[in-house]
């Protein structure tokens, strides 16, 4: 036999295998309402039934007692009953009724059990008093009234009629079996009603469904067309997702063309070396095309590097949970420290220059490190040996100011407006590069809602200055995050 575990796997399986039915749920939660409504009349209807046999029985009650008032005033009877008369009166189908005659004076002169009195006192001469009785533990329903007696002056006597309770329920019963299969009758209809509405209702749906499975691979919206108004919500969602899948395949086509594009000219030029290699014996060419080999390829490994953080800015999907409370005044050093090294090996200078104890803006701290890293590569490619690279951080109304600067040669005014395009590369620049360096730093100022601006700066060289939204309304719980 299979041990518990092993068969836990298989139930949860086969649950999650079962289709989640529309038509099901609806059926559901209009039918069993309605079945409990029936269950429910059912009892109000035997309530009701109950009530009117109650009702009928006490008025034939209180009869009786009139009646037997009526024989006991009889001259002919004398107080006495006929055979036929005590027939009557304790006559029931399924028992007996019950009844007492009680004299003030000569105490009890007839009947057929001891029958309890009212708590309530009956006045003489009254219609007749009913109220619940026992007798040997079983329920009765009684009548009692005070009348005259006839035949002695001055006497009193209490007459008292009682019976069981078996022939007024009997006939609630009566009653409810009578309706009930009306209801269920009823209950059928509606059942049937509401089947044929449903999987009428539903029908509207076919031509959307229709629609959508001739599409093939169109992503365009579905729109409001033929679109029930209960499920526009529906169908507005999977218009964002569409949305987001053309945003996603838009990335991965740009992605792949420039991938193409970019790393066509350092493979063929790896290609032709390996073929130079091949072709001579000479270790000197040899030497010289493995250089080439090791250049061409840190190029195709870096454009690949940036073509990916390119890609990953520009994606429509950031977390939100990524854009935390950041102090700059934390951030910007420690990055800056990172490249310190590369600076003193390229002999370029480089400063940081800030006044402030505090600078909190919501980010990614990874994003904003890609950033100043960009930043800084194109610095230092830019500027040269022998320059130098300042980072300043200031805070301007409610922005936080972050600033790049070099007093290299700079950029012609003419071609400030095209940095931060996909592969733009200032003319006359000698230094290799990618052209995607300032492209992914304007992607990761577009994701922290960061306006940058391109200009000579007083240095000389090109100023890349970035203002950032500061922290509205801050609060000391709040915890600067650094990296």
């Amino acid at each position: 036999m299979p041990d518990q575990a092993s068969v836990w796997p298989l139930r949860r399986r086969r649950r999650s295998n079962e289709k989640l039915s529309l038509r099901k749920r609806l059926l559901t939660f209009l039918l069993v309402p309605v079945l409990l409504a029936l269950v429910l009349d059912s009892i109000l209807a035997y309530a009701v039934a109950l009530a009117y046999s109650n009702r009928v029985h006490d008025a034939d009650l209180s009869d009786s007692a009139l009646t037997l008032a009526e024989m006991m005033r009889s001259d002919a009877l004398n107080g006495e009953l006929t055979a036929q008369a005590r027939f009557l009166l304790e006559y029931d189908p399924d028992g007996r009724n019950y009844y007492t005659v009680v004299s003030e004076r000569h105490g009890r002169l007839i009947g057929n059990a001891e029958l309890n009195a009212p708590v309530r006192t009956v006045a003489v001469d009254r219609p007749p008093l009913l109220f619940d009785s026992t007798l040997a533990h079983r329920p009765l329903r009684a009548a009692i009234m005070r009348t005259p007696n006839a035949h002695e002056p001055g006497d009193v006597l209490t007459i008292t009629v009682a019976e069981n309770l078996r022939d007024r329920h009997q006939r609630a019963r009566e009653i409810l079996f009578l309706t009930v299969p009306l209801q269920a009758l009823l209950i059928l209809a509606i059942f049937l009603l509401v089947w044929f509405g449903v999987s009428y209702g539903l029908r509207v749906l076919e031509p959307l469904t229709a629609r959508l499975g001739r599409r093939g691979h169109d992503l365009s919206p579905i729109g409001e067309t033929d679109v029930p108004i209960e499920i526009l919500p529906l169908t507005r969602t999977i218009d964002d997702l569409f949305a987001r899948m053309r945003g996603m395949l838009t990335l991965q086509e740009r992605f792949i063309a420039d991938a193409a594009h970019q790393l066509r000219t350092p493979l063929a030029g790896i290609q032709l070396q390996v073929e130079r290699m091949d072709a001579t014996k000479d270790a000197t060419a040899h030497a010289d095309a493995l250089t080439h080999i090791h250049r061409l390829s840190a190029r195709a490994a870096r454009t690949s590097a940036q073509l990916l953080a390119l890609t990953r800015t520009q994606s429509p999907h950031r977390d939100a949970d990524d854009m935390q409370v950041i102090d700059l005044t934390v951030v910007i050093p420690e990055a800056i420290s990172l490249r310190v090294h590369q600076a003193l090996t390229l002999r370029i200078d480089l400063g940081y220059e800030s006044s402030l104890s505090a600078c909190l803006i919501h980010g990614d701290t990874l994003m904003l490190q890609e950033l100043l890293d960009n930043l800084l590569d194109n610095a230092f490619h830019y500027a040269g040996p022998g320059h130098a690279v300042t980072v300043g951080l200031s805070m301007d109304d409610d922005a936080a100011v972050l600033s790049v600067e070099d007093d290299g040669p700079g950029v012609d005014e003419a071609f400030l407006s095209r940095l931060g395009e996909r592969f733009f590369r200032v003319p006359g620049v000698r230094e290799e590069g990618t052209g995607l360096g300032l492209a992914i730093v304007e992607s990761i100022a577009e994701q922290h809602d960061a306006k940058i601006t391109f200009s000579r700066g007083d240095m000389g060289g090109l100023r890349i200055e970035m203002r950032l939204p500061l922290v509205r309304g801050e609060d000391p719980d709040l915890q600067p995050k650094g990296f």
